[in-house]
């Protein structure tokens, strides 16, 4: 009997489109810039910009280890509520040394390249005028969305939240403090919500 993904596949394609932008909140001091360790999107930020989505929408996340000799084959998987599964492939990583924390940095470095590869995120560049040596142009100025945060307050279901998420995150422009904004309301309006239905079934 063949695997079933209908179930699954209709839930991701919802849930990919609440999914956040992976925020570089992270530094790696080995790759300098104007004095500054260059920014990265960790594993907690590609983590954070879909695990709310894939969780709303009756998907657990995880991450499947085979046995490797020379370094980690990690695989992301996606479970339904309804037992269907959907997997990515294997992503082998060789470990740059033969000792617990080069196997350790392997692992972290698979695990965020298979979730933004079998999630289709990508994190926010910032890095491309810096290596084609293009000067920096001048800074943009920086969008109103506060239309768009109180529209996200005032959602009233999670498919208008998922509407005016993507329209409030597409109104900042990239810029990722206001995306830090819109992405911190979108989980202030889930908690309400979640909170409201347990005052409605304590009322009942």
């Amino acid at each position: 009997m063949e695997n079933s993904f209908t179930k699954v596949a209709a839930a991701f394609v919802k849930a990919q489109k609440e999914f956040g932008p992976a925020l570089k909140s992270a530094i790696n001091p080995a790759f300098q810039r104007n004095g500054k360790g260059g920014r990265y999107a960790d594993l907690a930020a590609c983590v954070e910009a879909v695990i709310d989505a894939l969780n709303n929408n009756g998907i657990a996340l995880t991450q499947r280890l085979s046995p490797c000799d020379n370094g980690v084959i990690i695989e992301t998987v996606f479970i339904h509520e309804s037992g269907e599964v959907m997997t990515s492939g294997q992503l082998h990583v060789p470990a740059a040394k033969q000792d617990p924390q080069g196997y350790g940095s392997a692992l972290t470095y698979a695990r965020r390249y298979s979730l933004m590869a079998a999630c289709g995120i990508a994190p926010e560049d910032d890095d491309g005028n810096a290596a084609s040596g293009k000067p920096t142009p001048p800074a943009a100025p920086v969008p109103d969305i506060t239309d768009h945060l109180s529209a996200i307050e005032a959602s009233a279901n999670s498919e208008e939240l998922a509407t005016v998420y993507a329209a409030a995150i597409n109104a900042c422009q990239g810029n990722q403090q206001l995306q830090t904004k819109v992405i911190a309301a979108k989980k202030a309006r889930i908690e309400r919500a979640k909170k409201e239905k347990a005052n409605e079934k304590q009322g009942n």
